[in-house]
């Protein structure tokens, strides 16, 4: 009896420690990127400040570093205003779901050799699944709203998110036929020759331009086109709620940025590989990378007008799907041809 006593108290100390050591590590990585989420707000307006020649927010604490958190107190002090008409059990669901997904799928990015949380061998897949889940989020916020404006933008943004989500998997499919694996950290060994964005540069621009469409940022951010839908899908929220969607919006600009970094720009791969570049951390050169993309898509937000909705619909389906399928099959056709030759 001793012994069997024994071995369940060693068997459940062996689950504590399993269910700690996944918990430590998760918050070792949300915590980072909740912080990461909040500076990026500084950053955009910063940097268009500079653009437009303003000074940006410069009141709270030094050169204005306090202000995302002080952004962030005053929508955790709002009151949480329910719409009287509205499903409220899924009205308060949907930017949880929205914010949670946008977490959940940085569990299997890779930000260095051996620095991922789970290193799944279909990792693509799994990010793939997860970010075309986002939708549902944004179209359940927009119906349970009960409000016309915040139905439509979510209808154009669940249209505008599935339009350019099989461009974008067609662009995966050509990175997965070069690299010959699912998983994130050997798509990114496999670029330690040359990194993918030049053999394949043109899918690489069209990635890009898909990934602010996928993330509903200018010039294709209409879903929240203030002169028809005031805000789109979440017009009805305030405080916390729109705090989330808000979060979700840029926790998923990172993410896509830091998926564009691991399939064309070689991921934690220095920029050369001598030796003064080889000494920067892997981690380090992937935060460049990322950062330098984020501030390409403020760059962009600064400098281009928004689109209208039939060029929108008339890029995804016109443009990006006839050019990314051929992609596929002409990159099929060379290791086709290759493979017959050998």
């Amino acid at each position: 009896m001793l012994l069997v006593s024994l071995t369940k108290r060693f068997k459940f100390m062996i689950v504590f420690l399993i269910i700690l050591n996944v918990a430590l590590k998760s918050f070792a990585l949300i915590i980072p990127l909740l912080v990461a989420v909040a500076y990026l707000t500084l950053l955009e307006r910063k940097v268009m400040a500079s653009m437009q020649q303003r000074r940006g927010p410069n009141v709270v604490g030094l050169f204005g570093l306090l202000q995302p958190l002080a952004d962030g107190l005053k929508l955790l002090v709002k009151e949480t205003i329910l719409p009287s008409s509205a499903n409220t059990v899924i009205f308060i669901i949907a930017p949880i779901v929205t914010f949670l997904l946008a977490l959940l799928t940085w569990s299997v990015i890779p930000f260095g050799d051996n620095m991922v949380l789970i290193d799944l061998n279909v990792g693509v897949l799994f990010v793939f699944a997860i970010s075309s889940l986002g939708v549902y989020g944004i179209i359940t916020a927009g119906w349970s709203s009960n409000s016309k404006y915040a139905f439509l933008g979510a209808l154009r943004s669940a249209a505008q998110m599935v339009s350019y989500e099989v461009s974008i998997g067609l662009i995966i499919m050509c990175v997965l036929l070069c690299s010959g694996s699912l998983n994130l950290t050997e798509i990114v060994n496999a670029q330690k020759e040359i990194w993918y964005c030049v053999p394949l540069f043109p899918l690489f621009l069209m990635f890009f331009v898909s990934a602010l469409a996928e993330t509903n940022r200018a010039p294709f951010d209409l879903p929240e086109a203030e002169a028809e839908l005031v805000s789109g899908y979440n017009t009805e929220y305030a405080a916390m709620g729109f705090a989330l969607f808000f979060l979700g919006e840029y926790a998923n600009m990172i993410l896509m940025c830091s998926t564009i970094n691991i399939f064309f720009l070689g991921g934690w791969l220095p920029l050369f590989n001598v030796t003064p570049f080889n000494l920067i951390p892997g981690v380090v050169w992937f935060g460049l990378k990322t950062t330098f993309l984020l501030f390409v898509f403020v760059w962009v937000r600064a400098a281009f007008p928004r689109y209208r909705y039939d060029q929108l619909m008339r890029l995804g389906w016109k443009v990006f799907l006839p050019f990314s399928l051929g992609w596929v099959l002409f990159i099929s056709g060379i290791f086709v041809g290759l493979d017959w030759l050998s």
